[in-house]
């Protein structure tokens, strides 16, 4: 159940990423409210998770969630090229979350 809720806060995090980025410095209503509304539950769901789970691996694997969905989502809308390392580097990343995940 913690886990569960530290990803979905993690993909919360790459929400909050890109409605920064859209809302063009807070200049823009809806981008700025679905930040405030997402930073607030990723932080929330944080929150609870680190609850069981342990502070350094808790907050690593939510960082690398958010890391990972954001440009994800950067390279599905074509904001952001694919390349082999940037692929590698990605898969290093949750290699690295699932080796956090597995010796907790």
């Amino acid at each position: 159940m913690y886990w569960i809720i530290l990803v979905v806060s993690g993909l919360f995090e790459a929400v909050w990423a890109n409605a920064l980025d859209k809302s063009n410095g807070f200049t823009r209503l809806v981008p700025t409210l679905v930040f405030f509304v997402s930073s607030g539950l990723s932080l929330a769901g944080l929150s609870f998770a680190l609850k069981e789970i342990p502070v350094g691996t808790g907050y690593a694997v939510w960082v690398a969630v958010g890391m990972v969905a954001t440009i994800t989502y950067a390279f599905l809308t074509g904001a952001e090229m694919v390349s082999p390392l940037k692929l590698l580097f990605l898969a290093m990343i949750i290699g690295g979350v699932i080796g956090l995940k597995l010796t907790h």
